[in-house]
């Protein structure tokens, strides 16, 4: 128009910044606004809330709140529109303190928050788990006398519920219904979704019913709740049963609807109803998502069915009418084929991830490296190593972590001790598992000393040792015979607050009656009982051997008893023991009278009962004259 002399009016301008917003290009909106200003046209709030409209659906809500802040400069007063435009702009974005501020700011000028204003704010305040805040709000609406519609009430219920407050969610249903105000399907879909959550199906039940009651029908959110609801309780099939009377009632399932669905079948191993439902939703014309995909190949994984999952996986692959796969898919795919020790069909698919320009992510390093150190196939962990170096990755804690514990477990200490000083070298800090790790290998190469250092490196370097780190050194430092420096980290372990368990007792019971220190050993067993652990019969039979070798007749007795009144079953190895210690003590025939009698419940067929101890007795050692009777 300006090329032949005709200038446009402030009308077509203005209808010019309302096609741009339209088209979502707002910065073009605003070139126009300038343009406005530069004819000297009188621009009006209307305009401008175009444009802060059109910045905040772009998410440009810097540049919102820059307009905002210039109308105001330029004596442009914002109204309630700009307001509420700028508030849910800030909210979407996550600056709710701004968002607030701009509520006082309002309350301080002529221009009045409404009840959309509070509701805006609300939802904000709910969706960051901020609840209270957002009831103070409320409290606020009603003090000026403001509406509390049902949009109010539907997303202080959605807060409290996806809070796990579901007494105060229904407490705000029930004042509903005080104030005559009928709640909506979104509101009775928020209840439903939060019994669900907490598995509590009889309320959520008759939450279903009484919407049904009172005319509202159960839209696709409501019965896509009760479905994963069911599914993460365990009950796919009976979240089959409500997909298909959902389905009856004429409800079109959504996307959503059918991947919950599918994850919870396939979670329970019915991978057949999984791909019927699969099936379905194809022939419904559902464009299904990458992660439908996943859910299925992750299903037929884990039950054993990779070759039924690789025709899935290579059909993504060929066929153009299928989504593109993401590192997600690949890596189910990487770990299945790793589960079943097929190596180098793995790392071809990890091939073809990167040649389809998807460098994937550390995870899948992972697995590969863990599995070939594993594997004991050194040489191809190598290679993986250096070829995350090549794709740009930058080694993880994890990936570190993967290579550490794979080395000590081939007892290649050496690679694990580099590792761990590269690792340290590169910036990265030890976890607690690398220390407990490294540690524990140190010690079962009898490296005491450069485990003690390592456990003292450990608590310098704010990484706090935990009970298995005490469990390590304390077993390596008995194992060391230094029972007088086990006791000492015993004791540092109890004043730094952690408790000993099962392993920690056991570790100094059995190094102890190895020894031939029965009272000390006694003393371990003791406090082991007082502190509420049950002994298990290694610990059993490390006291029985101790008091044999002593030959303390009476002590093996009283233990003997007190197994059997605490129904300890026999195996195989304390049955040994046991057998061991009366043929040692064939002259003291007496012996036998005290004997208690043991439970004869079976253990997998290598539990002994009483009568099979006592013939084995009379079998090794004949001049015992025994009756099982």
């Amino acid at each position: 128009m300006t090329h032949v002399g005709v200038l446009p009016s402030f009308i077509s301008l203005s209808g010019l910044i309302d096609s741009f917003v339209f088209a979502k290009k707002p910065q073009l909106a605003l070139g126009v606004l300038g343009l406005i200003f530069k004819r000297g046209f009188i621009v009006g709030v209307y305009n401008i809330n175009v444009i802060l409209k059109g910045l905040c659906r772009n998410k440009e809500v810097y540049g919102a709140l820059d307009l905002f802040n210039r109308m105001k400069m330029i004596n442009i007063l914002p109204d309630i529109v700009s307001y509420n435009t700028i508030i849910n702009g800030l909210c979407k974005e996550k600056r709710l303190e701004k968002a607030v501020d701009l509520l006082v700011e309002m309350e301080g000028s002529n221009c009045e928050p409404n009840s959309f204003t509070y509701c805006i704010l609300m939802d904000g305040l709910c969706k960051e788990g901020r609840v209270e805040e957002a009831m103070r709000l409320l409290g606020e609406m009603k003090r000026k006398g403001l509406e509390v519609d049902v949009v109010v009430y539907s997303t202080l219920i959605s807060g409290f519920c996806s809070e796990g407050c579901l007494d105060r969610g229904q407490a705000l249903f029930d004042e509903m219904l005080e104030k005559g105000i009928s709640p909506n399907v979104v509101v009775y879909s928020c209840l439903i979704n939060g019994f669900c959550k907490k598995g509590l199906w009889r309320e959520a039940t008759a939450v279903l019913h009484t919407m049904t009651e009172r005319g509202i029908q159960p839209d696709v959110y409501t019965y896509t709740c009760m479905i994963g609801g069911l599914c993460k309780d365990g009950r796919a099939r009976k979240a089959l049963d409500l997909f298909d009377l959902m389905t009856e009632k004429g409800e079109e399932p959504s996307t959503v609807t059918y991947n919950v669905l599918i994850n919870g079948l396939c979670k329970e191993g019915c991978i057949g109803d999984a791909f019927k439902i699969f099936e379905t939703m194809l022939e419904k014309g559902k464009r299904p998502e990458v992660a439908s995909y996943n859910t299925l190949l992750m299903g037929l994984c884990n039950n054993g069915k990779l070759d039924e999952a690789m025709k899935l996986f290579s059909s993504l692959l060929e066929d153009g009418n299928y989504v593109e796969p993401d590192v997600i898919t690949f890596n189910t795919v990487i770990q299945g084929l790793c589960k079943e020790g097929r190596l180098d069909k793995a790392v071809e698919i990890y091939d073809t991830m990167i040649e389809r320009g998807s460098f994937g992510n550390l995870f899948s390093c992972h697995i590969l490296i863990g599995e070939y150190i594993k594997a004991g196939i050194i040489d191809k962990a190598m290679e993986l190593w250096k070829r995350v170096h090549k794709l740009g990755l930058v080694p993880s804690s994890t990936t570190y972590s993967v290579m550490i514990d794979g080395f000590c477990k081939m007892r290649m200490l050496n690679f694990a001790k580099g590792l761990f000083s590269r690792m340290k070298i590169s910036g990265l800090s030890p976890t607690l598992f690398d220390y407990n790790t490294l540690m524990a290998s140190l010690c079962k190469e009898s490296s005491l000393e450069q485990a003690r250092r390592l456990f003292q490196e450990m608590k310098e370097s704010n990484c706090e040792p935990d009970t298995i780190s005490f469990n390590i050194m304390i077993d390596g430092t008995l194992k060391a015979g230094d029972i007088q420096s086990a006791k000492e980290l015993l004791n540092d372990m109890q004043q730094v607050g952690l408790t000993p368990d099962a392993y920690t007792y056991s570790s100094f019971i059995n190094r102890l009656s190895k020894l031939g220190q029965m009272e000390e050993a006694k003393g371990a067993f003791d406090s082991m009982i007082a502190s509420g652990i049950t002994p298990d019969n290694h610990v059993y039979d490390s006291l029985i051997k101790g008091f044999g070798l002593n030959d303390e007749i009476e002590e093996v007795i009283n233990l003997l008893r007190q197994m059997a009144d605490m129904g300890v079953i026999l195996d195989l190895e304390i049955t040994n023991s046991i057998l061991t210690f009366l043929c040692n003590s064939a002259e003291h025939l007496h012996v036998m009278e005290l004997l208690p009698n043991f439970s004869s419940e079976s253990s997998g067929g290598t539990s002994i009962s009483c009568d099979e101890l006592l013939m084995k007795i009379q079998k090794f050692n004949p001049k015992l004259q025994i009756s099982a009777a």
